[in-house]
């Protein structure tokens, strides 16, 4: 007798979208990313991370990575349990670099990179992958926090995460029905 072990797929998502290699590029690339999380019910700790990530890797390729006629894509990739965030400008000669001094801080008097370090403490892993024929990927990812306290909003997160309203979790935590 064989028996079937049945298999559970896990769901990927994918939210892509091209944009013009303008400030208003950027900002637009920040507030779709925000609205497509928000329905795909990520939790709030992880999007307000990923809001300011999409910002600042949008706006480096508006700001650095633009060609003339050239536009720049999002693409937003949610798994069971990892958030990645990428974009694909058309400057592959213009790859991102941390500008930091020996303590790890910025450099003072770099007029750029600190933008970097903040994607670099919000995510849990970013760099960059060459896109041909000339372009390249920064891409971010952001582990999904399922339980537990949320340390980037200092919300506290549960199962439900991202359904009802905050203060409907908050007393559904801490008014257990008997």
């Amino acid at each position: 007798m064989n028996a079937t072990t049945p298999q559970l797929f896990a769901t990927v998502r994918t939210f892509s979208l091209l944009l013009s290699s303008t400030r208003r590029g950027a900002r637009l690339a920040r507030l779709l990313a925000v609205e497509q999380l928000r329905a795909w019910e990520v939790s709030p700790g992880v999007t307000e991370r990923a809001e300011q990530i999409v910002a600042e890797l949008a706006g480096n390729a508006a700001l650095h990575g633009r060609v003339q006629g050239r536009d720049f894509r999002l693409v937003l990739t949610l798994d069971t349990g990892t958030l990645r965030i990428a974009v694909t400008d058309a400057r592959g000669d213009q790859l991102p670099l941390l500008s930091a001094s020996a303590d790890g801080g910025p450099v003072p008097d770099a007029e750029s990179g600190r933008g970097l370090l903040l994607v670099a403490a919000l995510a849990d892993r970013w760099g960059t992958d060459p896109y041909p024929p000339g372009g390249k990927t920064v891409w971010a990812e952001c582990a999904r926090e399922p339980h537990g306290p949320d340390t980037h909003s200092g919300r506290y997160l549960t199962a439900t995460a991202g359904r009802g309203s905050p203060a409907t979790r908050h007393a559904a935590e801490h008014n257990p029905r008997p």
